[in-house]
Formats: structure tokens, sequence, C-alpha cells
């Protein structure tokens, strides 16, 4: 079993022990919050009573230990990058103390602590840093354009019970004069989430097919069932440099042809850093994938591929085609990534690699058919 270092069930919670070994939680103190949401005081003071709050709850205590160690994890982490966001802005002519987008950056802070750090078996470390990016969702989920494609979308990749406890924890950890408000909100989160049979495990599907047409087309039932008349598949690769997707393709993907965006640089002698040039290799990408998609041909995309983003942008190329969209995530040690990343023959450097890890977003149902995870 998983354990948070440190923290022990049923214990007195060590916060200096934590402190003393923990920059990243040290770096926490003197942070501000606004008094209105956060009356409490500094980011330091509200973890440690979102921590002790959630641990006094009979909900955290009804779960078992593994989930008591991912949910303290959560906690932990949860504002973690709050002190890189924190900033000043002006609402309703006055000037707030606010953190756009920690909940986003501290999902990819957690998840190096937890690759390189701490380490941590992968699906255990995905459910901290998904909750740590949604930990905010309960209490936002009924404003939302489409919340009931919100909490299905969000159970399909974090556990909506732990994450409705952690979000009932971060309301108790603080002080503010709409607690209460909040607290609705969140129990509106979990009535949602039951009702659409996605409270505590991921909402099922007739098919990934119909998962795929419903989380990314407007105004669709869950439980509507689309004709499959997809042509051909296609195989789209995702790692970071050295992970070893080049050899897995080699092996599992025997016969298929490949578009290796690193093959048409190599072939036009283009320097990875030249952005311009790389502009021509996308486009080049693009007109080689066409001539597989329009030949009904299954082909394997093989790219890093490493940000929601950038797999959006050839996704969309290959939905728009009619292909099977079948993404491969691969992911070894980081101690062996490394060694491997060494003694390849053509080696990124390191400060390279630790920039996409900082930026690392995993595949999720969202974007895929089928998603594969090829961890060791």
């Amino acid at each position: 079993m998983w354990k948070f270092p440190i923290y022990e069930i049923n214990m007195p919670i060590n916060w200096s022990a934590l402190e003393a070994q923990f920059d990243w939680f040290r770096d926490m103190q003197g942070v501000p919050q606004d008094a209105i949401w956060h009356a409490e005081g500094d980011v330091f003071t509200h973890t440690k009573m979102v921590v002790e709050a959630m641990l006094n709850l009979p909900e955290f205590q009804e779960l078992d230990e593994q989930e008591k160690h991912i949910l303290f994890a959560s906690a932990m982490f949860h504002d973690i990058e709050k002190r890189s966001t924190t900033t000043t802005e002006i609402i309703d002519g006055k000037e707030r103390i606010v953190s756009p987008k920690h909940a986003k950056k501290g999902e990819f802070t957690a998840r190096t602590i937890l690759y390189k750090d701490i380490i941590t078996s992968f699906h255990i470390r995905e459910q901290i840093t998904k909750l740590v990016r949604l930990h905010g969702l309960p209490l936002w989920a009924i404003e939302k354009s489409d919340p009931t494609k919100e909490v299905i979308s969000a159970s399909l990749v974090v556990n909506t019970k732990l994450l409705s406890i952690l979000a009932k924890a971060d309301v108790l950890g603080r002080i503010c004069a709409d607690q209460k408000e909040i607290l609705l909100r969140i129990d509106l989160f979990i009535e949602l989430c039951k009702e659409h049979n996605c409270f505590g495990t991921a909402r099922k599907f007739e098919s990934n097919y119909s998962r795929f047409w419903y989380l990314n087309k407007a105004n669709t039932s869950p439980d509507y069932v689309p004709f499959d008349d997809l042509k051909f598949d296609v195989y789209v690769m995702s790692a970071l440099p050295g992970s070893g997707k080049d050899t897995y393709v080699n092996q599992n993907l025997k016969g298929l042809p490949v578009l290796s965006l690193d093959e048409i640089r190599r072939e036009y002698n283009i320097d990875p850093t030249d952005k311009k040039k790389n502009g021509e290799v996308i486009q080049i990408g693009k007109e080689r994938a066409k001539e597989y998609m329009r030949a009904r041909k299954s082909f394997v995309f093989n790219a890093t591929n490493l940000t929601t983003d950038r797999r959006g942008k050839w996704i969309s190329l290959f939905a728009e085609y009619g292909g099977r969209i079948k993404i491969i995530y691969v992911e070894v040690p980081y101690k062996q990534l490394l060694s491997q990343n060494h003694n390849r023959k053509y080696k990124v450097p390191e400060k390279v690699i630790e920039k996409m890890l900082n930026g690392l977003e995993i595949p999720t149902p969202r974007e895929a058919h089928e998603l594969r995870f090829e961890v060791r």
C-alpha cells in the first residue's frame, strides 16, 4: 500500500516534520489569501485547517487506508501553486487577492513531485493529481453550461466521492461568510453524481464510441448509442522522450505505417528548436496523415503528444476523417527515463525533459475512443 510520508492514520499529524521535509509546504507560508473567502490567513494556515477538517469528517473515517492516504496527499497539494499564481485583481471596483489557474498548475507540480521525489504508482498518482486539478469542481459544477457532462467527465478520471470529501474539507478549513451556501453546492454536486450513476464510480457507457461521442458532441445524452461508422484506426503515441515509445511501436504495432514528426525533421534536416521550420514539419505531417486517411489505412502517429492541446489539434483531424483514435501512453520510472534517454541515438537535453515533465498532461477518456496506459 502506498503511504504519504510521515502521515500515519489515526495518529496526530506531525506538522513540524512535514514542514521540515517538504520545501513546497514551507513555501505556502506567507502566501496571502483574500479575507472575504479566507479570513483564516495564509495558504499554509488554510492547508493545515483543511487537512484537520478532513480527518474529522465521518465520510473520511469510513474510507479504507489507501483512500485516506490519497486524500491526505490531495489536501496537502490542493493549493500548492497559489505560491506562484497569487496576484491582485480589481473585482467590482475593489482590489482582491486571486490565484487564477492554481489548480491546473498544482496538478502539474503534484505529478512531478510524485513521479520524481515521492515515488508513487501511476494509478494512485493520477488519482491525487486529478483531485488537485478538480478540487473546485463540486463548488461550481451547478453553474457550468452543462453540469451533467461536467460530473460525468470528472467521474472518468477521478473518484467523485473522494472529490466531494476534499471539497467539503476545503470549505470547512477556511473562515468565510458563505460557508453554508458552498456546502449546499457540494451536496448538489453529490446528488447530481448519484442521479447520473457516477458517484464514487466511473459513468458506464454502452461502448467506447458512445462515450467519445457524448463527451465531444453538444446536446447529446449519455445514453445515446450512435452508429459506429469508423473506417480505420489511428494509434496516437504519447510519452516523454526516453520512455520507450519507439520500442513499443516496433514490438507491438508491426506492419503499420508510422508517421513520425521526428523522422520528418531528420528527413528535412530541421532543428527541433526552429519554431518557423517546425510549422512546416506539422504541415508535412498533416498531408501525410491525410494520404493514409483518404485511403482508409490505419497508421501510427508517433510524437511526444504531451499536452491535451497538442494532441487535440491532431485528434480533431483524425476524427474528421473518420478515424478511431487509440491513444497509447508510455511511461517508465524517472531514473530509467533519464538512463534510456542518455543511451538513445537522438538524446534530448535533460533540462528540456524537465520542462516537458512540468507541463505533462496525461491523456483522458474525452480524447480518444480507446485509451491504453503502458506503464512500468
